[in-house]
């Protein structure tokens, strides 16, 4: 004789109300008497990662998938790479949608995270008009599908809002100081434009939000040529070609490791105390330009490469470093990875992709 017990929300509730939240976890606790139980796992929810081929998101999706999650990746491979989302194709969890955030999207989903948007300089100002479309109707068209599906959703925004500050560190009240006329104002104010309808769906239309900042972030597959410090750096580094500073190098940056990140955008969108943010996500240690260029040559002692200086570009910020108190207080989340260490995991990275490259 046996007694099929099936999941819903309210036996999940039950559950976690008498204490059995690891049993939450089960869509049918199946009892078999006089005493053997068992259980018959269901993934925890089917979450949509939006630009989930790229090298943040494709991490997400990883670490997701490694939760017992369903997981849906959304992506138009602008500035992506199917390579970064090849061994999780496999995954009978895992399910690719090629598909541009820009037109609207039907599915059945419990999460959203919203990350489609291209975030390198050298990306975003090739199509800026359409980078604006992706942060402004991309937001539009996953809060609509978040409103309509009653799902909780999170905006990757960007350290960008703030601008060149006028404040240091930077804080989330801070408004910032961005040129809406300069280069670079197609993602700042694209991504300040998306927080503002984040914050009126949640207003109007009382749609579960998250928002997090994200600040300078580097890893293993990152692409190499996105144009951002690090991959640059490095690349240069690993080719004996001379690594470009722009300006003297006295501007500064903070560097969060990839896992450091990842980490703290899940501690967000499952935070158990309704906040909804925005918080900063980014390792306030903070180093010039110079420094970390110096620290990438140190690391790749063979490397027969010289430092060279260029003019500094519009209206790029003088100073990066977030202040991560809200973080560590609502999420009780702080970077652990130390720049030396995470530089070397990426190094290894790039290392094996050039050698693929040219064998």
């Amino acid at each position: 004789m046996y007694i099929d017990i099936y999941g819903g929300l309210l036996f999940k509730n039950f559950l976690v109300s008498i204490g059995f939240t690891f049993l939450a976890r089960y869509e049918k606790i199946q009892i078999i008497l006089p005493g053997q139980i068992n259980f018959i796992l269901k993934p925890l929810m089917k979450i949509l990662v939006t630009g989930g081929a790229g090298f943040v998101g494709s991490h997400l999706c990883q670490k997701l998938l490694a939760q017992e999650n369903e997981v849906i990746c959304l992506d138009n491979f602008q500035t992506s790479s199917k390579e970064n989302i090849q061994k999780l194709l496999t995954n009978p969890k895992f399910t690719f949608v090629l598909h541009d955030v820009t037109v609207p999207l039907e599915i059945k989903v419990d999460q959203i995270y919203n990350l489609a948007c291209p975030a390198s300089p050298i990306h975003y100002q090739l199509e800026p008009v359409k980078t604006v479309k992706t942060s402004v109707l991309g937001a539009i068209n996953m809060l609509e599908l978040a409103k309509n599906n009653q799902a909780q959703i999170l905006q990757a925004s960007t350290s960008e809002v703030y601008g060149d500050p006028h404040i240091h560190p930077q804080t989330e009240t801070y408004w910032g100081n961005v040129n809406c006329l300069g280069l670079r104002a197609c993602y700042d104010e694209g991504k300040r434009c998306a927080e503002t309808l984040f914050f009126d769906y949640h207003r109007q239309f009382k749609v579960a939000i998250r928002v997090i900042r994200i600040f300078n972030t580097y890893g293993p597959q990152m692409a190499e040529n996105d144009g951002r410090v690090v991959s640059n750096f490095i690349i240069q580094a690993l080719k004996n070609e001379p690594l470009t500073i722009f300006g003297q190098g006295n501007q500064t940056r903070s560097f969060q490791y990839i896992d450091d990140l990842i980490a703290g955008m899940t501690k967000m969108m499952n935070n158990d105390q309704d906040f909804i943010g925005p918080v900063n996500l980014g390792n306030p240690t903070e180093f010039t330009i110079k420094e970390l260029a110096e620290l990438v040559l140190k690391l790749i002692p063979q490397s027969a490469s010289q430092i060279v200086y260029q003019p500094l570009p519009e209206d790029d910020p003088r100073q990066r470093r977030p202040d991560i108190a809200l973080a560590q207080k609502k999420l009780n989340w702080a970077p652990q990875i130390k720049l030396e260490d995470g530089l070397k995991a990426t190094i290894e990275y790039f290392k094996n992709k050039l050698k693929n490259i040219n064998p």
